[in-house]
């Protein structure tokens, strides 16, 4: 069965800074490829970060210089810095794992961030 979850989340004020993690179980996680997306209430889901086994980063324009995506495959796991923070960061945010085998994609059930101004 496979596992997704995150934590980190909470509270902060503008310029401040949070640290995500998430851990996945139940998947080949070296060789699958992990993100960060979040979604802001009326708004779509968008990509935040995503890293391959082989270290490639991607980051979303509005996020580069202010996050940074990173693994730990010993611990299974994936972790979102982001700093100076704006309110217009607040979303709830989602670690996505997808396998190096097959279609399918694995959603954690997100963490809420909230940045006051």
């Amino acid at each position: 069965q496979v596992q997704v979850v995150e934590s980190g989340g909470g509270l902060v004020q503008a310029g401040g800074s949070l640290r995500l993690s998430c851990t996945a179980s139940g998947i080949n996680f070296s060789f699958s490829v992990m993100a960060w997306y979040r979604q802001a209430p009326g708004k779509q889901r968008e990509l935040v970060a995503s890293i391959t086994s082989s270290q490639t980063i991607n980051y979303a324009d509005s996020m580069k210089g202010r996050f940074t995506i990173s693994r730990d495959n010993a611990k299974k796991a994936v972790y979102l810095q982001m700093n100076s923070l704006e309110p217009e960061d607040t979303a709830v945010y989602y670690c996505n794992a997808r396998p190096p085998v097959g279609p399918a994609h694995y959603w954690g059930q997100g963490t809420q961030v909230t940045v006051s101004s």
